[in-house]
């Protein structure tokens, strides 16, 4: 859980750093990673279930889809995230998207190999 905490934080920061108009209040950052995180738990195997069964050619975009859905959701959240435009919420959405699976798999590369060395 610690690497995808690590994860969606990175993804969001980033997305904050990056992207004019995404923007994360400070005080609410570790809020809005922890029920980024959260959701984004719950909602990816729903989503893909869903695309899967209804339109199984967009079966590769579950990932931005649920990325995207889940920031809604921390955004009706206050203090979570707010965003001033459409074409924000797809390019931030994008970025946390390619962020957080980045650091996800780069996370976990140097868990296994901490834990091998310890061996």
């Amino acid at each position: 859980i610690g690497v995808t905490l690590a994860s969606a934080a990175i993804g969001l920061g980033v997305a904050v750093l990056l992207v004019p108009g995404f923007k994360v209040q400070l005080g609410a950052f570790v809020f809005a990673v922890i029920t980024f995180t959260i959701v984004q738990a719950l909602l990816a195997p729903l989503v893909s279930r869903l695309i899967g069964k209804h339109v199984p050619a967009l079966e590769g975009g579950v990932g931005i889809i649920s990325t995207l859905v889940s920031l809604l959701v921390v955004a009706l959240v206050p203090g979570g995230v707010s965003v001033n435009r459409i074409s924000t919420w797809l390019i931030a959405a994008v970025i946390v998207w390619l962020f957080t699976g980045l650091a996800g798999a780069f996370l976990s590369y140097l868990q296994r190999k901490r834990d091998t060395t310890e061996d």
